[in-house]
């Protein structure tokens, strides 16, 4: 197991330095940059120009590239040219943020979903396989910055219940949870509805399987061909969907981060997209592909454990 999962770490270096060089060279095929974004219209030419040599934009790209990678390696993410925060200490501040958002609410997905689609899928046919259907069929449907606006209007707005924006004090817990509650709210219908199907779809093709006739055929009551034979294998493949879910905890939430005001790394990436300033961009976006490699072999990894006959 272990030099299994060493040998796959060890694929996954090319493989992020690849991507890490398509990010860099698709971020400096833009006609601006973050230079642009700053400099006013009474600077002169020579005062553009030194600032282009302070951040290295005027060295050539493989030189640029070369440089910022070997600083990323030492851990170095190197300064926002925007605000000049260490990239490396704002993601620290922020992806806690955002962990706290996001984990819960996919944790609660993931049971919803489960539920529902056991649900569904044990009578796609009854009333309540056609509520499920259409309900995430319209949660697929719905952009989550519109379930974000409603829930500010009508329970924020209108009936005051909760916080509309911010995260409240990050000395008092109880403040944080009560502004998390929008969000957390919203997060739920934008991640429950696509698992749900998945979930569903499982189910049903499991209930199609010959094992079900025979268990029945030995008398075997609908409850238990559910909870012994149809649920277990229907949860080895959401095992690995939680896998490769990992990166949803650091840029799973940027447009609901953004719309509630939430300072984390949804924010970070959505302002520093908007103003163009590449190396935050280039960090996020390298972790971002770093999770995904490491999802991967999590799901890997969690599926060996669950499922005894890959072992074999």
């Amino acid at each position: 197991m272990l030099k299994t999962i060493f040998s796959r770490l060890l694929q996954a270096i090319p493989l992020l330095i690849v991507i890490s060089f398509l990010v860099f060279g698709m971020i400096h095929l833009a006609p601006f940059d973050a230079v642009d974004a700053i400099i006013k219209p009474n600077m002169s030419p020579g005062v553009v120009h030194v600032l282009r040599e302070r951040y290295g934009l005027d060295k050539p790209f493989l030189t640029q590239y070369v440089l910022w990678l070997e600083n990323f390696i030492m851990g170095h993410f190197g300064h926002s040219i925007i605000n000049q925060q260490d990239i490396g200490q704002a993601l620290a501040e922020r992806i806690p943020n955002t962990v706290i958002l996001v984990l819960p609410a996919y944790a609660t997905s993931v049971v919803i979903a489960t539920v529902l689609g056991l649900i569904g899928g044990r009578a796609p046919q009854s009333w309540a396989g056609r509520v499920i259907d259409t309900v995430t069929a319209v949660g697929l449907a719905t952009p989550s910055f519109w379930i974000a606006l409603l829930l500010i209007y009508f329970l924020g707005y209108a009936a005051n219940l909760f916080p509309l924006f911010g995260m409240g004090s990050a000395h008092q817990p109880l403040d944080v949870v009560w502004h998390m509650v929008l969000p957390y709210i919203t997060l739920i219908v934008a991640y429950f509805p696509e698992l749900a199907r998945y979930v569903q779809s499982k189910t049903i093709g499991e209930y199609q399987q010959d094992y079900v006739m025979v268990q029945r055929a030995f008398g075997a009551t609908e409850r238990q061909i559910l909870f012994h034979h149809v649920l277990p294998n229907v949860l080895l493949p959401i095992v690995t969907q939680i896998g490769q879910s990992l990166p949803l905890l650091v840029t799973g939430a940027m447009i609901t981060e953004t719309v509630f005001s939430w300072p984390g790394v949804g924010t970070y990436m959505m302002d520093a997209s908007v103003k163009l300033d590449y190396p935050v961009i280039l960090a996020v976006m390298l972790l971002s592909a770093t999770l995904v490699v490491i999802g991967n072999l999590l799901a890997d990894v969690l599926y060996t454990v669950v499922d005894p006959r890959v072992r074999r």
